[in-house]
């Protein structure tokens, strides 16, 4: 823009010198603010910007000094790389699919080196530590580091990726398969960074709920910058902003490179994502470019070097790490001849080492400095790499980078000279670890400064010093004595049980109710007075029910999470308070109740890290079922859930038909999670449909059969009949099952027993232990699966039929003696009354009759005539379209 009045301009910049040396920054900041608001008040819109030129954010006069020694830590960090790109190709020369990545540690090798020296704390001398979410493909990086340090033996660097006779490392970080390393599984792109974000903000919770003290310790975030293309990446930055989380850090390995290309070869992945972080909230520092930068930016007096930066797109950038320096100084410098002339005394070797600032300890240092010491906001460093630095021309900001794991001998040479690693030309193709001797100035400057910062990380602690005394089965008898003559749901009983507990004098206060949003769907809200909803800034209004009973309440000590209408960040929430045991030496135990479909499909992959990371705690699918959610249609009504939750190893899940299955469940996952320590997590599905709830029928065999997967409901074979059926039913559907046993008593002189199947993943669990055990074992004494034992002697063929598609009951079919047939709800959901959709999905009482015969006729017990007539009895059209493809 040309400047029609230079000496004015000055006047004024030269003003605002005057108030930062004499005044201040805050000064000027205000001054700033009040010109701007009186521009917008005479009419005058000023230009807009959310973004900063593209360099540093802290200039070079008021970075931090970083106090440690640079060329000793230079070589750690030089052994470091060269073990992790060891370890990495010799499992490729064992067998090439095995893989592994090397890139992503080379160009993040600084930003975490930095950390690990003067900021991760570890959680001894007297305080928790830090938490650290690492980028899933730097693994191998941090293998190498722990391994310096005596954590990890060399055979175990030799195993890496092969796992299975327990000797090795796993691939990614894998809590599940590394329970005292790693904390947080991370490889899933995008979880990492959802997951921090709640982390941190359950930290707060904790410690505004006096549960854990304020220690400083701060949540850290490694990234890479295509992983923020992923929709949980950025999803939840607006929560970290509104909830001031000054103890949340990302920083962003802006290597410009996605997995198969730039991240944004057309633009600047920098300035767009200090713009989003900047409009939610969030305190921006960008390293854009290292120090030997600096005196090129002190000669930039036009500007003119400034321009082409801004100017300049990511593809340029890569081409002018993977091209060199002198397509460096002709493509980028050669825009300007101002530019040109500032390079004209370098080499083009000199061009090719202007470092980037995320490969400077002094700029990265700086950084973490201000992050550090940053309050009220959470901060996001976005630091500038070259992916694959170091490598040669095989990987070093290549398109292919991220898939090298082997290099050619001449690029490992060039890897070995760049680093000054002490390793002869004879012994490079060997690969050979390096690992000083423990009394050597690097290892005891490793030592030094890991213990003056509270020992090694990532360490996971797999056990809480507190623990909790668990309610046994007597504190639920609210619910286990039945609902008398009313009719209620067991998402009403869960909610009862949820009340009971939180009363609880010895865990209430561990308690954390979550919801996404709809707590007075659950019938949960009568909680809001009584517990407050967790708000970090309390309430600064008045509730417009506020003249009600159950008005709605903020509370900065509140105990209920309500997380908005966003399951994911529930799920992530739930997590963090699932694992508050191991993070934060404060088991919790959380029940997050969701709505239908919107819980286990929605967010599956955070239910499978769930398991990965050993969570410890309850998710509730209310409203469950694909017939009992009968007004809400297609993408609510839920038939499959089981199904989803029967993949993940360590997850419990149950589909109770009545309030007191519902209280064994609960207490058993108790005794189970916080009693005994055991790795698992519960599923549990609760639906919205009013039936009376019986009181619990006596014996233990029906607590053990509840927990087990089936139990008898109701014996019936001391009745007199040469018919007799076994019907099995869950959730809501066991109420057709048993309108379904007096049709047959009444119009067909069948007997049936019927069976309460809670669990038929846990049903199928235990038959499959007890196959594999008969398999391997065949000359010992066979085990018989609780199926098997539970039908013993009885008779008639077996009819099973649940909510849920068919797949979920027939998982016993093959432990089931007998003729058996499975009912279920497959197809898509739709919007009907409970009674016209049972209909439809053909698990109604009239379906499971037909289901029964059909089973006596299979047996020879019946004729088909009989079945036939049935048919036509209760009004079926047998020309029907299957539900399944309707």
């Amino acid at each position: 823009m040309h400047d029609i009045d230079p000496i004015e301009t000055q006047e004024w910049l030269d003003a605002l010198d005057s108030v930062l040396e004499q005044e201040g920054e805050d000064r000027a900041h205000h001054l700033l603010t009040r010109l701007s608001q009186h521009a917008r008040a005479k009419g005058t819109q000023l230009p807009y910007a959310i973004t900063t030129p593209y360099r540093n954010t802290i200039p070079p006069e008021k970075e931090a000094r970083m106090p440690g020694d640079l060329f000793m830590e230079r070589r750690i960090r030089s052994l470091v790389r060269w073990n992790a790109l060891a370890m990495v190709m010799r499992a490729n020369q064992k067998d090439s699919s095995l893989g592994g990545h090397i890139s992503s540690f080379a160009s993040s090798a600084t930003l975490y080196d930095i950390g690990y020296n003067y900021f991760f704390h570890g959680h001894e001398n007297d305080r928790e530590g830090d938490l650290v979410y690492y980028q899933g493909h730097v693994a191998p990086g941090i293998y190498a580091r722990a391994f310096l340090e005596g954590r990890l033996t060399e055979e175990q660097m030799n195993n890496f990726r092969q796992e299975v006779d327990g000797k090795g490392l796993s691939s990614y970080p894998h809590p599940w398969l590394m329970p005292d390393f790693w904390q947080f599984p991370t490889v899933s792109m995008g979880l990492g960074p959802l997951q921090a974000i709640y982390q941190a903000h359950f930290m707060k919770y904790l410690i505004n709920r006096g549960l854990a003290p304020e220690q400083n310790r701060k949540v850290w975030a490694f990234l890479g910058d295509g992983e923020m293309d992923e929709p949980e990446s950025l999803g939840a930055i607006s929560l970290a902003g509104r909830e001031n989380l000054d103890n949340l850090i990302f920083v962003v390995n802006c290597n410009l490179q996605r997995l198969d290309g730039p991240v944004r070869g057309n633009g600047k992945i920098i300035q767009e994502l200090e713009g989003v972080f900047r409009g939610a909230g969030w305190n921006v520092i960008k390293v854009t470019w290292g120090r030997h930068w600096d005196p090129l930016f002190a000669k930039d007096k036009e500007g003119k070097l400034q321009e082409i930066m801004d100017g300049a797109v990511d593809g340029d950038y890569q081409n002018c790490k993977a091209k060199g320096g002198a397509w460096t100084r002709e493509n980028f410098f050669g825009r300007s001849p101002e530019t040109l002339k500032m390079v004209e005394d370098m080499t083009d070797e000199d061009i090719y080492r202007l470092n980037r600032g995320g490969h400077d300890p002094y700029k990265v240092y700086a950084a973490y400095h201000a992050a550090v010491n940053h309050t009220g906001q959470p901060t996001v460093i976005l630091a500038k790499t070259v992916k694959g630095y170091g490598t040669g021309e095989t990987g070093e900001a290549a398109n292919v980078a991220h898939n090298v794991k082997k290099l050619p001998i001449e690029d490992i040479k060039h890897f070995r000279d760049r680093f000054d690693l002490p390793i002869k030309d004879e012994d490079l193709e060997k690969l050979p670890f390096f690992k000083p001797d423990a009394d050597s100035p690097e290892m005891v400057y490793m030592r030094k400064h890991r213990e003056k910062l509270g020992g090694f990380i990532p360490q996971r602690r797999q056990e809480s010093d507190v623990k909790l005394q668990t309610p046994d089965l007597k504190a639920f008898e609210a619910v286990t004595k039945g609902s008398g003559e009313r009719e209620i749901s067991t998402t009403m009983a869960y909610v009862r049980i949820l009340g009971a507990l939180v009363k609880d004098k010895n865990i209430g206060k561990y308690v954390v109710p979550i919801v996404p949003d709809e707590a007075r769907t659950f019938g949960m809200e009568g909680m809001f007075r009584q517990l407050g909803i967790y708000s970090a800034e309390g309430q600064n209004y008045e509730p417009v029910d506020s003249d009600q009973v159950m008005y709605y309440k903020e509370s900065k000590t509140g105990q209920i999470l309500e997380e908005g209408i966003n399951e994911a960040g529930s799920h992530a929430a739930w997590i963090a308070a699932a694992t508050s045991y191991s993070s934060n030496n404060v088991p919790m135990i959380p029940f997050y109740a969701f709505y239908s479909m919107f819980g286990f499909q929605r967010t599956g992959d955070l239910a499978w890290a769930s398991g990965d990371i050993q969570a410890r705690g309850f998710l509730i699918g209310a409203t469950s079922g694909r017939t009992s959610l009968n007004g809400e249609g297609l993408q609510h009504q839920d038939g499959h859930s089981h199904l989803l939750a029967g993949t993940v190893p360590n997850c419990i899940s149950y589909d109770p038909t009545y309030g007191y299955e519902l209280a064994v469940v609960i207490q058993d996952g108790l005794r189970r999670m916080y009693g005994e320590g055991e790795n698992v997590w519960y599923y549990v599905t609760t639906m919205n449909e009013n039936y009376i709830q019986p009181a619990m029928p006596a014996g233990e065999e029906v607590v053990k059969g509840i927990i087990k997967g089936l139990y008898c409901l109701e014996d019936n074979a001391s009745r007199k009949s040469d018919l007799k059926v076994q019907l099995m039913g869950c959730g809501t559907i066991l109420e057709e099952v048993r309108a379904a046993a007096d049709i047959l008593r009444k119009d067909f002189l069948v007997e049936a027993d019927i069976w309460s199947a809670t669990s038929f993943n846990e049903l199928r669990r235990d038959g499959l232990d007890a196959a594999r055990w008969n398999m391997l074992n065949p000359n010992e004494e066979k085990k018989v699966s609780w199926v098997e034992q539970q039908l013993s002697g009885r008779k008639g063929p077996v009819i099973a039929a649940s909510d849920y598609m068919k797949l979920y009951a027939d998982q016993i079919r093959e432990f089931v003696p007998g003729t058996f047939i499975s009912l279920g709800t497959d197809g898509f959901g739709r919007s009907d009354t409970r009674e016209q959709l049972r209909k439809f999905f053909e698990v109604d009482r009239y379906f499971i009759v037909i289901a029964a015969l059909t089973g006596l006729v299979k047996d020879g017990q019946l004729d088909a005539s009989v079945v036939a007539d049935a048919v036509k009895k209760f009004g079926i059209d047998p020309t029907k379209t299957n539900p399944l493809y309707c």
